[in-house]
């Protein structure tokens, strides 16, 4: 009996490594990014994966969106571009102009992928920005056969949080006061990623 019971325990590791493996395969492949030109609503950007080079820029973003504040510094930024292996960043740029970026963590072994910044120059807000960066990253978590995408958001923040119930986000907790500073509150959200079939803006 202890024989058998060895031999399952060897062949559920198996199997969870395999697992393991095809999805690190997997999201190997959807790290690489190729540099290109999008439309959305009738306009013309460019996106990439962010590099070092670009965090001064991201960092300009993050003050014209938080009032002079930047949540996440160039140190905090520098760690994050490090982790190729299981952080994704992407910028979006016109004319040159880096205008807005979005931040990805990935698990494998929970099969999840968590939202860690989005931000889109004012100028620019209400275009469809933010929504293609998302689906962007709903997009790449899918195929790479994760389950769930989540992120914070702060409860004043409530475009922000229209913006994400309408992608298919759902609300499902709090975190009180758990933003540095000012200590609001934050509300997270998740999104099924097996239900999720639309498209925002229908940028595909």
């Amino acid at each position: 009996m202890l024989e058998v019971d060895h031999m399952l325990d060897r062949l559920t590791n198996w199997i969870k490594q395999n697992l393991l493996n095809r999805t690190r395969r997997l999201r190997e492949e959807a790290f690489e990014i190729k540099h290109h030109i999008v439309e959305i609503e009738g306009e013309s950007y460019f996106v990439a994966q962010a590099m070092f080079p670009d965090i001064p820029e991201i960092l300009g973003v993050e003050r014209a969106v938080y009032d002079g504040l930047t949540p996440w510094d160039r140190t905090a930024f520098a760690n994050e571009l490090r982790r190729k292996s299981d952080r994704l960043y992407l910028v979006i740029r016109k004319n040159d102009q880096l205008i807005g970026f979005i931040g990805a963590s990935f698990d494998d072994r929970l099969k999840q992928a968590h939202i860690t910044n989005v931000a889109v120059l004012p100028d620019f807000q209400n275009r469809g920005l933010g929504a293609f960066l998302i689906e962007a990253i709903i997009k790449k978590a899918q195929f790479i056969e994760y389950r769930t995408l989540t992120l914070e958001v702060r409860r004043s923040n409530h475009n922000a949080q229209a913006l994400y119930l309408k992608i298919g986000f759902e609300k499902v907790g709090v975190k009180e006061r758990y933003y540095f500073g000012d200590h609001e509150d934050a509300i997270d959200m998740s999104l099924d990623l097996s239900k999720w079939r639309g498209g925002y803006h229908g940028n595909k």
